[in-house]
């Protein structure tokens, strides 16, 4: 990731890249041709102010539960867990089980955050050593899904069946202006809710929050024009989910 206003024009990174991916420019400063970027990241390696980052890093189930446990006073006094969720990570199905088995034999709650657009036997595999799914469900109508994510929702509602049927279940939805904050939508969702036994529904309402990490990514933000939803409206949304006989809350 990029911070650009770190860049102390140093240029250590410009002499660094094997495939003159960055350059320097009088008047643009330090400039990334993002195009001819192989990801070897020297250039993060070698940057002085914090301008050029390596995100993320490679650790082992032993190692992710170290970290989780120094915060173990924490668990002890408020109740909480730990949340495994991404990205997506039933694309990392056996690491994220054996994390949750790790953990309850270290007795903490683990939840599972996912779209649920995943193999049934996969998923299933994961549920074993979880205590609750925090389901999103991005759309109730099959072609406005597709529309909106290029996958159809069959099977991500057949997994929020079969998996309420095994654990505890919340739902949570993104609500996105223009895409899916109808109230028919939402009855529609609420409904589903009630029917396989939910115990509640989130209402996220669009933010702009991750507008910063588009631009250190160098992305293009596709959502640039959204405004975000009125408060009197989200209320709305609750109190259908509420007459429908569904739990609802908001930002959680």
């Amino acid at each position: 990731m990029t911070y650009d206003q770190k860049c102390i024009a140093c240029d250590k990174c410009v002499e660094v890249c094997p495939v003159e991916a960055i350059t320097a420019d009088p008047l643009q400063g330090r400039v990334i041709h993002r195009d001819k970027c192989d990801l070897c990241l020297k250039c993060g390696e070698v940057c002085p102010s914090g301008s050029i980052v390596i995100a993320g890093e490679y650790m082992t189930v032993d190692e992710v539960v170290k970290e989780v446990m120094s915060d173990e006073p924490f668990y002890k006094n408020s109740g909480g867990g730990v949340t495994v969720s991404g990205g997506e990570p039933l694309s990392q199905p056996t690491f994220t089980r054996e994390l949750f088995k790790a953990l309850k034999d270290k007795s903490l709650h683990a939840a599972l955050d996912t779209c649920g657009f995943a193999k049934w036997e996969v998923m299933e595999s994961v549920l074993e050593y979880a205590d609750l799914v925090l389901f999103d469900i991005k759309h109730m109508d099959a072609g406005r899904h597709i529309t909106g994510t290029g996958q159809s929702n069959a099977l991500i509602l057949e997994n929020a069946r079969k998996a309420a049927a095994k654990k505890r279940l919340w739902i949570r939805v993104p609500l996105i202006p223009q895409f899916n904050d109808s109230e028919e939508n939402i009855q529609q969702l609420a409904e589903f809710g009630v029917g396989i036994g939910a115990e509640q529904v989130s209402l996220l309402p669009y933010h702009e929050w991750g507008t910063p990490s588009y631009e250190r990514l160098g992305r293009t933000y596709p959502l640039e024009q959204l405004e975000r939803l009125e408060d009197s409206k989200v209320e709305k949304l609750k109190e259908i989910c509420e007459g429908a006989g569904l739990k609802a809350v908001i930002g959680k």
